[in-house]
């Protein structure tokens, strides 16, 4: 897959991750990968450090771990508009491509 596509995709993938709740970074990760084993740790956590710089995600320091202190990331308002708007394109893109005769 192409690189700039799998970035897209898999910010759209952690995005709806995180639409259910706080998460702490690794299970999110680890649940993206299942479908993108491909994928390194390093790509997702800069995805994630990107969605928190840009406001599309906020994160905090969970309590609830018996060893590390924990990094949680939570959606934000704009990352709830972001994950809509993007949801929206994909949409799009997917009648686009069975006009095409894409499946």
């Amino acid at each position: 897959m192409d690189a700039q596509l799998k970035k897209g995709v898999l910010e759209l993938c952690l995005l709806q991750c995180l639409s259910s709740g706080p998460k702490y970074g690794y299970d999110v990760i680890q649940t993206v990968r299942e479908c993108f084993p491909d994928v390194t740790e390093s790509t997702f956590y800069a995805i994630l450090r990107r969605l928190a710089k840009e406001g599309a995600a906020d994160t905090f320091q969970g309590s609830e771990s018996n060893g590390p202190v924990r990094k949680y990331y939570r959606l934000t308002g704009e990352g709830r508009t972001r994950l809509a708007e993007m949801t929206g394109d994909w949409r799009n893109l997917q009648v686009i491509m069975a006009r095409l005769g894409i499946t």
